[in-house]
């Protein structure tokens, strides 16, 4: 799916047709005051559970940016809610609207399931079977396809991990917390190698988030453990040890391998640019396991 809606040039106007502009007295009574709390702390601030009087149910979190009455602020905050407003695609989170004032919040889709981290990590959950965490590797990898492909320009960026990885009532998996980067990192001499830069570490990311997929493991501080396996000699030998314990040993080993594999081409280091690509690896898995969807 394209984005040829980019090409157009962003106006100055304030005409946003693709989110809906929400009063602050709406976003509070929505969120009972802000009592309802999904999550706190982290990169992302609080995010609240909302029901607004038409019905709808949606997740809202403060909008960054900083100061809006600082001068160019404002307008960044437009330009990034035009262009935000315009993401149309399966597996990103939407955004439906946003707020106001001198302390403005966007409006996102309610993910019922909330995030993929909660889903692998959190005890109390019902654990992802095998066929769900092969389709969120490729539910995902097109989300990236999409963003840094097929979006012209290519403004968009997101750090991929299991937090940022949200899920609906389906478990289907849809990127969040996408920004969108300043015009000096996608115009002028050096635009496309900064590009590059950042496809590179989007497809070490990615293969960091299939490892977590595989191993129902924290990847932790600087990926290292994992990381570090899967690029060792051997370890093909001990893909099985590692398996998830959660999925009671019920997976497919083809699967796996293939998995593991493309998790390892994708944490290959050392030349300063990725051994595969994003679209190159959502091609492969969708031949390998695109004919088993859950």
């Amino acid at each position: 799916m394209g984005m040829g809606c980019l090409h157009q040039r962003l106006g100055r106007t304030r005409a946003l047709p693709f989110v809906r502009r929400f009063k602050p007295s709406e976003i509070e009574a929505a969120t009972s005051g802000f009592s309802t709390a999904l999550e706190t702390g982290g990169p992302r601030g609080t995010a609240y559970r909302a029901r607004f009087a038409d019905g709808l149910v949606a997740t809202v979190r403060r909008a960054g940016g900083g100061d809006p009455e600082q001068e160019g602020q404002e307008g960044a905050f437009y330009r990034e809610l035009q262009l935000l407003g315009r993401l149309n695609h399966r597996h990103v989170v939407r955004l439906r609207g946003f707020s106001e004032g001198h302390n403005r919040f966007l409006v996102f889709d309610q993910m019922e399931n909330r995030s993929l981290k909660e889903c692998l990590h959190d005890p109390l959950r019902t654990p992802l079977n095998w066929r769900t965490r092969l389709q969120v590797a490729i539910d995902v990898a097109a989300a990236l396809e999409y963003l840094y492909y097929f979006c012209d320009p290519p403004v968009f960026h997101v750090t991929v991990n299991s937090s940022n990885v949200m899920m609906d009532a389906d478990f289907v998996a849809k990127l969040s917390d996408v920004s969108v980067v300043g015009h000096d990192a996608s115009e002028g001499s050096h635009a496309e190698e900064r590009i590059q830069q950042r496809r590179t570490e989007l497809v070490f990311q990615y293969g960091v988030l299939l490892l977590e997929l595989v191993t129902g493991q924290s990847p932790g501080g600087g990926d290292g453990d994992l990381v570090r396996w899967v690029q060792e000699p051997g370890f093909a030998g001990s893909m099985q040890r590692m398996v998830d314990a959660d999925l009671g040993g019920t997976y497919d080993a083809g699967e796996l391998r293939d998995l593991v594999i493309v998790a390892r081409l994708c944490t290959r280091q050392g030349s300063g640019t990725a051994v595969v690509s994003i679209p190159q690896v959502l091609r492969y898995l969708q031949g390998k396991v695109g004919d088993k969807n859950r």
